[in-house]
């Protein structure tokens, strides 16, 4: 194996196995942020002497021990009480058991998506401590300054520690709330990876990767809650989709232009199979009925096979389950897909109140106005679509579709035929 590929190994080894060190950590010994800096120092250490001396038979354990030594400096740095520095440092931290692990990867979670840290604390802690990325591919991956992710990170874990929060699973009465904090936080990170907010690329593969990493992990401890069920399956019928979503050069290829042979149809399998499993008995979730969303697209063999009438009716179900305008936007789509564009058009226009300003409200509304045959309307929607979006493959794919609809002659332009939304996104 070369330098390169070591460093690499070594590299993915530390990413995967530093979440359980910290939760080992977490759970032995009070301080949060103490146990994060441990472990960090302890991940700098191995990415200094691994690559020399060779990864150690147990790596978990040779960092588990070095963390815990740190730890204890910090302490004694701190001003800790040196007779619970003593007992501390006749602990001998050895690496917990399978179980253990998991139930602790669980808790780690929870605490990531404590209450009193805002979502952007919250993905950027979680990203940072389950899913073991350093703070600058998390910056790379979100499209900020690697300074304001350290931030956001330090600030999470002294609102952490002032809060008083334990490394310990929440309380029954608590669990529902904080349940639904993860599922938002990991369902955050996907939505960003899938179709980045801004930049130059359509995906940050690096995020979508890890929030189903995570969500199958979150998965084997609570397997019989519908709405982790549910996330997971939205993820994975969404992601089997991603490989066709762009050409080798990067331009977004629209839902109805894809090569569906590209579509992972394992992914695909996997996901159905999670969602007919989960909604006969499950109580009904947001999750789950995008889940259900996602399936009848990937099920249908064509385009023009979709059946746009269980996909109208599935968003009914989800305006009452979780109301908001992404969910009304995506509800007009459908309805305009089942009973015409001047249905959908008239909808869109009572709605627009309480529609914040995006710019896929004015692709909806090009998209719309183009199949209704007015033209010139639908070329400055796009144009304004585009102007307002700040990822650049979406972007360069409105403007397409505004020269595209341009008109050449009063000939050849009337409706044109129907076709589905300009961008293929998770439903909400």
């Amino acid at each position: 194996m070369s330098g390169t590929q070591a460093e690499r190994r070594i590299e993915e080894l530390l990413r995967e196995v530093a979440p359980a060190v910290l939760a080992t950590l977490s759970r032995r010994y009070p301080g949060f942020d103490l146990c994060e800096d441990a472990v960090q120092e302890a991940l700098l250490a191995a990415a200094t002497q691994w690559p020399a001396g060779g990864i150690p038979e147990n790596p978990t354990g040779w960092l588990v021990t070095t963390a815990s030594r740190r730890w204890i400096e910090i302490w004694r740095q701190d001003g800790a009480r040196r007779r619970r520095e003593e007992a501390v440092a006749l602990t001998d931290p050895a690496y917990p058991p399978a179980a253990s692990e998991r139930v602790d990867s669980l808790t780690l979670l929870f605490l990531c998506c404590h209450p009193a840290l805002n979502p952007a604390a919250q993905v950027a802690l979680t990203l940072r401590a389950a899913a073991g990325l350093t703070t600058a591919e998390i910056a790379r991956g979100l499209l900020v300054p690697e300074s304001t992710v350290a931030q956001r990170i330090s600030r999470a874990k002294a609102r952490i520690r002032a809060s008083g929060a334990l490394f310990a699973m929440p309380d029954e009465p608590d669990k529902p709330a904080r349940l639904a904090a993860v599922l938002q936080v990991l369902y955050l990170v996907f939505n960003e990876g899938y179709t980045a907010s801004s930049g130059s690329t359509l995906h940050r593969v690096e995020l979508s990767a890890e929030a189903i990493r995570l969500t199958r992990q979150l998965h084997t401890q609570l397997s019989t809650e519908g709405e982790v069920c549910g996330l997971l399956a939205l993820m994975l019928l969404t992601d089997a989709r991603r490989l066709a979503r762009t050409t080798e050069a990067g331009a977004l290829v629209p839902l109805p232009e894809q090569d569906r042979s590209r579509w992972d149809k394992t992914m695909i399998a996997e996901g159905t199979e999670l969602l007919s499993a989960t909604l006969p008995t499950a109580t009904i979730g947001p999750y789950q009925v995008q889940a259900a969303i996602a399936a009848v697209h990937d099920e249908a063999a064509s385009a023009a096979e979709t059946d746009w009438a269980q996909i109208l009716g599935l968003y009914d179900v989800l305006v009452t389950l979780a109301p908001g305008p992404m969910v009304t936007l995506n509800r007009i789509v459908a309805l305009a897909m089942v009973r015409g564009p001047e249905v959908g058009l008239a909808a869109l226009s009572l709605a627009g109140p309480l529609l914040h300003e995006h710019h896929r409200i004015a692709a909806v509304r090009a998209h719309l106005l183009e199949l209704a045959g007015h033209v010139e309307d639908a070329i400055e929607q796009y144009r304004q679509a585009a102007r307002m979006a700040l990822n650049m493959p979406e972007r360069r794919y409105l403007q397409a579709r505004a020269a595209d609809a341009t008109p050449r002659g009063v000939s050849g332009h009337g409706p044109k035929p129907q076709r589905q939304p300009p961008t293929d996104r998770s439903p909400v």
